[in-house]
């Protein structure tokens, strides 16, 4: 993808990252790459909506991402939603970019089972007027929308030449197949099972001196 050198892109990419790990990582890098994003701001979430509180508190999980992400020129790490009160929604973070850039190309990116879950967001319908929606795919991943999404979908679908609004098209980008989710890499180190080449050496020092996920509620878990 082709993009003016005076209109410089941002991506963000949201989570608990409760560890952040490579699924978290590699997508967004192969993101970056297809789209000609200039930055990627990983922006760790303090109360997250639609899923159980994370298991790391927010400075270990901030921590956690700067490590992993340390030396990368596109990288880093965006804090707004930590120093937030009440839960983190998407719609009051892209509001908060907006008055940060507000004639810059915003692209947040998810993966499918976000984005099928999108109308059960809050303000849902407003999120695609502060920024692009980039939605991640896998190659074995089903696409399967409601009726309501898929009329939203077919809306907003993106062209190539739209590279170069501020907001208002969704995008989907296939990334690299990468079945690795944090529940697991919890469940493994409270297991005492290796965890290498899952997440970044730098992360898994951090979580050895820490000692977190060692002894972690058995209550289950959905975030990847």
């Amino acid at each position: 993808m082709v993009r003016s050198e005076n209109k410089p892109a941002i991506g963000i990419l949201g989570g608990t990252f409760d560890p952040v790990h490579f699924g978290h990582l590699r997508t967004g890098l192969d993101v970056v790459e297809q789209l000609s994003l200039d930055q990627l701001r990983l922006i760790p979430c303090a109360i997250p909506p639609h899923r159980i509180e994370p298991v790391a508190n927010a400075k270990q999980r901030r921590m956690m991402l700067e490590l992993a992400i340390k030396n990368h020129p596109k990288l880093l790490v965006d804090d707004r939603e930590l120093s937030r009160e009440g839960p983190s929604y998407t719609v009051d973070t892209l509001l908060s970019l907006r008055e940060d850039f507000p004639d810059t190309p915003l692209f947040l990116l998810m993966g499918t089972d976000a984005f099928c879950s999108l109308p059960s967001w809050s303000r849902w319908q407003e999120i695609i007027d502060l920024a692009h929606i980039v939605v991640m795919q896998r190659a074995d991943e089903a696409f399967l929308l409601s009726d309501e999404l898929q009329a939203f979908y077919d809306k907003h679908q993106a062209e190539p030449a739209d590279i170069e609004l501020n907001a208002g098209k969704i995008w989907s980008v296939p990334v690299t197949q990468m079945s690795i989710s944090a529940t697991a890499i919890r469940e493994a180190l409270e297991q005492g099972r290796d965890v290498r080449y899952l997440l970044p050496d730098a992360v898994i020092s951090l979580i050895e001196q820490l000692g977190l996920y060692s002894q972690i509620s058995s209550a289950p878990a959905t975030d990847g």
